[in-house]
């Protein structure tokens, strides 16, 4: 397994890791995931108070221990007020049943809070060591800059965006090169376009990830992957549906890709992308709003 530092401190994180989103499994399967990827020397698992997956990731972290795991967990954007936050934090500490989260995110901007009590607050739940790092999910490189100039003594060490050989967005507007210009983890979520890497249209894109992934005996899962984290801010956080499908994704990070062979997925992806939830401009206009944030805090029964 491939290690990378976490932002500018001196902790590693596994470059493959565990993603919750959507993980629609009972305690006895997750339980078989998350082992299969600690198993095979993962040590990051990523959850969210939206997701509704803190309580199954808590159970499982009852079962297997917690010392070499390194759990991140996010924030929605109704909990951005200070005292929201705090309490969103504590309800998360207590559904995950730790005393500490390793990583806390904010989930997505919210410019409808000041980001200065986002910010303080999230320093307060550092100082008072129920958070480890801070972090955010869904930034531009402006906003990140933003979070940063809010910050007395802290400082944002991660960034989670959508990421994929399908969704290559991030490196056209910058915020790859400026993640690693400034030494911020970059977390690729859905680092398979939410599997629309294989749907029939893309058969052609998967056909040739694996040709690509032949000569080092791995799939084309694996080499979409692997291309991911061989730029050197990013770490993906794959979702799994069985322990088979985690022990794969762990092994996209046990080789190296040549710098030929990232060359040819990158002709190779050419002409290929995901069909976006939202385009640019609607995901602009919600960083204006709460509309939606209630709307999808009832839809996941995170409305506390």
């Amino acid at each position: 397994m491939e290690y990378k530092y976490l932002g500018r401190t001196k902790e590693r994180i596994s470059a493959i890791g565990i993603g919750t989103w959507q993980l629609d499994l009972n305690e006895k399967a997750a339980h078989e995931i998350v082992c299969s990827g600690v198993d095979n020397g993962i040590n990051l698992i990523d959850t969210a108070e939206i997701y509704g997956t803190e309580g199954i990731v808590g159970k499982v972290l009852d079962r297997i221990g917690r010392d070499d795991i390194h759990v991140a967990s996010k924030v929605w954007p109704n909990h951005f007020h200070y005292q929201d936050l705090i309490d969103a934090c504590n309800g998360s500490l207590k559904r995950l049943g730790i005393k500490q989260i390793w990583l806390y995110q904010l989930h997505y901007p919210n410019y409808t809070v000041p980001i200065e009590d986002t910010m303080s607050a999230l320093e307060h739940l550092q100082k008072e060591g129920k958070i480890r790092h801070i972090g955010v999910s869904n930034f531009s490189a402006k906003e990140l800059e933003d979070a940063q100039a809010a910050l007395n003594h802290g400082e944002v060490v991660s960034n989670q965006v959508e990421y994929s050989i399908l969704m290559r967005e991030h490196e056209e507007d910058g915020l790859v090169d400026y993640c690693k210009r400034n030494n911020i983890t970059l977390i690729a979520y859905s680092p398979l376009g939410e599997g629309q890497l294989y749907e029939r249209r893309n058969a052609a894109l998967l056909s040739g990830l694996d040709a690509i992934g032949e000569p080092h005996g791995k799939t084309g899962t694996q080499v979409a992957l692997n291309w991911l984290i061989s730029k050197k801010p990013v770490v993906a956080i794959p979702k799994a549906s069985s322990a088979k499908h985690m022990a794969e994704n762990a092994g996209a990070a046990t080789f190296n890709l040549t710098e030929g062979a990232i060359g040819k997925v990158d002709e190779l992806s050419k002409g290929f992308s995901k069909r976006p939830l939202m385009g640019r401009h609607v995901r602009k206009l919600l960083k204006h709003t709460t509309f939606w944030h209630g709307i999808a805090a009832r839809r996941y029964g995170q409305d506390q």
